[in-house]
C-alpha cells in the first residue's frame, strides 16, 4: 500500500440495521490515510458507533443488516475477513474497559490474542514485555485488571491490541469515565504511541476540547447518518457547525465568539496554547470591561454540616481525614477530585452505608448518627451513576411508586404523589410505559423521580452526566435546575465534568487524598493551578485566554463569562445577536 493510498475508504456506503426502517449510515464517502489522526464527532444516534462497527467487522458479522457501496480497510473488505481477521488490523479500545478484560492478570490479558494465535512463548514474552514498557505497565503485570484505576485499565486494553501489531487504533469514547487529568494523559499517550509506532488513529468522542489537547488532522462531523463536515480543526472551529450539531465547542472559542471576534483559521484556534491571540485581545478586553460580575445568589440556613469527618476501612489507610464543610438549603454543589480521592466514600457516609471513625454529620443542625439507613433515606436520596443499577420494576409508574409502597403509604396517596413527580420530571405521558422502552436519559430521569417522590431534603448524584453527549447532558442539568425551582431540594453532585461544574454549580468542594483542598466558587477552583494539579482537575482554557489577553484576574474573567452564558440560557436567547 503506497502512502498516498487511503488505509480506510468508504465509497457510497450505506447500512441499515435489520430491525430499522431507515438506514443508520447514508451514502458515506470517506478516505483516511496512513498515519492520520481523525476525530469523529456528532450527537448521540448520529451513526458514529455504527461507522466504527463497520471498521472492525462487528457489522455485518455481529450486527446484521443491508449494506451497499464498498468499504476497504488496509486493502481488505472487513465483511470477508470477519471479526477475528480484522482484529489483526484494527485494534478497538472500548469506553467500558471492564467489558474487555478476559484474563486474571495484566500480563495474560495483553498476551491473550497472541496465545490465540499460537505464538511461540519466547516471542510472546518479548512482545508483551515491550508493549508493557511503552505503556508504563511493567510494575502491574501480576495485578488483576479489575483492581487498576480507570487510566491504567485503559492502558491494559490498549496493550492487548498493540501486541497484535495492528495498523489502526480505534478508540470509542476513551474519556467517558476518566478524571480530567487522566483524560489529558490518555490523549497524550495516544499521540505518543501513534507517532512512535506509525499508526493511524480514529477517536470517537464528544469531549472535543479534551481531544484537541494534541493535534488532530481532521474532524469528521456526523449528523443523522451523514458526514456533514470533514475539516481541519482550525477551519471547523471558525464555523458554527459544532454548536448547530450538538457538540460543545472549546470554551475559549465560545468566549472569543461571545466577544464578537471573528476567528480566522490562520491563527490556529485548535489549541489555546499555540493560538495567536494578538488579533483578538481588544475584543476580549472590551467584553471583559463591559460585563460586570453579578451578585451571587444568597442561601440561608445550613442543611448539611460535616464536621471533622474521618474514615478508614482498616487501620492502614485513611480514606477521609478531618473533612469539614457546610451546604446551605437550595444550593447546588459539586464534589470533585481525582479517582479514588474518597468522593464516593463521603457520599456513603452521608447516606449511612458506612459509619465514620470520628466526626459528625448534621442535617438541619441535628446529628444524624442515630438514624438508620432507611430513616436517612427519607431525607437524603442517592442517585447512582447508571440508572440500570437502580431500576428494579418493569413499569415506570411502579418504579417511581416503589419507595412509597415499601413504606406502607396508601395507594391513594401514592397515586397523587407519583403523578405529581412524573409531571415535574416530564415523564407523565410515559407513566404506563415499560422502563425498557426509554432512552438512557429518560431512564436517568426515572431513577431521579423515584428518589424525589420521597420528598428528600438533599439528593446526592453520582456522575449525573457520565457518557452523555452535550444535548442530553444539558437536558439532565436543565432538568435538575428546574426541579430545584419547583421543589425545596438541595443538590450535591459528584462529577469529573469541569464544564458541568463551571456552568451549573454554585460552589465546588475539592477532595483529594482524603482531604478537603478547597471550598470555593467553581471559577476560582478551575483557575487555581496548584489545586488543579493536586486534584487531577483540568484548568479551564478560560484561564489561559484571560492571561494571554493580559487580564490579571482570570478567576473573575471565567466567572463573568459563565454568568453571562447562564443569563443567556435563562433568557432562552436562541439568536446569539
Amino acid at each position: 500500500m503506497g502512502s498516498n493510498e487511503p488505509i480506510i475508504e468508504f465509497k457510497d456506503f450505506t447500512f441499515k440495521y435489520r430491525a430499522q426502517q431507515e438506514p443508520t449510515l447514508k451514502n458515506i464517502n470517506l478516505k483516511i490515510y496512513p498515519g492520520e489522526k481523525i476525530l469523529i464527532a456528532g450527537r448521540s444516534g448520529c451513526g458514529k458507533s455504527t461507522l466504527a462497527h463497520c471498521l472492525n467487522a462487528l457489522i455485518p458479522c455481529s450486527y446484521t443488516g443491508d449494506m451497499s457501496g464498498t468499504l476497504r480497510v488496509c486493502g481488505e473488505e472487513p465483511s470477508k475477513l470477519g471479526v477475528f481477521g480484522m482484529s489483526k488490523k484494527v485494534g478497538t479500545v472500548l469506553q467500558d474497559t471492564n467489558g474487555q478484560f478476559i484474563a486474571l492478570t495484566v500480563a495474560e490479558d495483553i498476551a491473550f490474542a497472541l496465545e490465540n494465535d499460537m505464538a511461540p512463548v519466547e516471542k510472546m514474552r518479548e512482545k508483551v514485555g515491550g508493549v508493557a514498557k511503552k505503556l508504563e505497565l511493567t510494575n502491574f503485570m501480576e495485578s488483576a485488571p479489575g483492581e487498576l484505576s480507570g487510566g491504567q485499565k485503559q492502558r491494559v486494553s490498549l496493550g492487548g491490541v498493540m501486541a497484535c501489531d495492528v495498523d489502526v487504533l480505534l478508540f470509542d469514547e476513551p474519556l467517558a469515565n476518566l478524571d480530567p487529568a487522566t483524560g489529558k494523559r490518555t490523549i497524550a499517550l495516544i499521540d505518543d504511541i501513534m507517532k512512535k509506532e506509525n499508526m493511524t488513529v480514529i477517536i470517537i468522542e464528544h469531549r472535543l476540547e479534551d481531544v484537541l489537547y494534541k493535534d488532530v488532522d481532521r474532524i469528521i462531523l456526523m449528523e443523522d447518518g451523514r458526514i456533514i463536515a470533514d475539516m481541519h480543526p482550525d477551519d471547523l472551529l471558525c464555523t458554527d457547525l459544532l454548536e448547530e450539531n450538538g457538540i460543545r465547542e472549546p470554551l475559549y472559542v465560545t468566549a472569543l465568539k461571545a466577544s464578537r471576534a471573528k476567528i480566522k483559521p490562520e491563527d490556529h484556534p485548535q489549541h489555546i496554547e499555540t493560538m495567536d491571540i494578538e488579533p483578538y485581545k481588544g475584543f476580549v478586553e472590551k467584553w471583559y470591561e463591559k460585563t460586570k460580575e453579578r451578585d451571587l445568589p444568597s442561601y440561608g440556613e445550613s442543611l448539611l454540616t460535616v464536621k471533622n469527618l474521618c474514615f478508614s476501612y482498616d487501620e492502614k489507610r485513611t480514606i477521609l481525614n478531618d473533612v469539614s464543610f457546610d451546604i446551605k438549603k437550595g444550593e447546588m454543589v459539586a464534589l470533585v477530585g481525582k479517582n479514588g480521592a474518597g468522593k464516593s466514600t463521603l457520599a456513603s457516609l452521608i447516606c449511612g452505608f458506612y459509619k465514620p471513625v470520628s466526626g459528625a454529620i448534621l442535617l438541619s443542625g441535628k446529628d444524624i448518627a442515630p438514624l438508620s439507613i432507611k430513616e436517612r433515606g427519607d431525607k437524603i436520596g442517592f442517585v447512582m451513576q447508571s440508572p440500570n443499577q437502580m431500576i428494579s420494576k418493569p413499569m415506570i409508574y411502579d418504579e417511581v411508586a416503589l419507595g412509597l409502597r415499601v413504606r406502607g403509604v396508601s395507594e391513594e396517596e401514592i397515586k397523587g404523589r407519583v403523578n405529581d413527580i412524573l409531571k415535574i420530571c416530564g415523564l407523565y405521558p410515559f407513566r404506563n410505559w415499560p422502563v425498557s422502552a426509554l432512552s438512557f436519559g429518560q431512564k436517568k430521569r426515572v431513577s431521579i423521580a423515584s428518589i424525589l417522590v420521597m420528598n428528600p431534603e438533599l439528593i446526592i448524584l453520582d456522575e449525573p452526566t457520565a457518557g452523555q453527549d452535550y444535548k442530553h447532558y444539558t437536558e439532565i442539568m436543565e432538568f435538575l435546575l428546574d426541579i430545584r425551582k419547583k421543589l425545596p431540594v438541595t443538590i450535591l453532585m459528584i462529577t469529573h465534568d469541569m464544564h458541568l461544574m463551571l456552568e451549573y454549580t454554585d460552589r465546588t468542594l475539592v477532595l483529594t487524598d482524603g482531604k478537603l483542598l478547597m471550598d470555593a466558587g467553581p471559577w476560582d477552583v478551575l483557575t487555581n493551578e496548584e489545586v488543579c494539579d493536586r486534584a487531577y482537575l483540568k484548568r479551564t482554557s478560560l484561564y489561559d485566554l484571560a492571561l494571554k489577553c493580559g487580564i490579571d484576574d482570570p478567576g473573575s474573567f471565567a466567572r463573568r463569562f459563565i454568568e453571562d452564558e447562564r443569563s443567556k440560557r435563562n433568557a432562552g436567547e436562541e439568536d446569539k445577536s
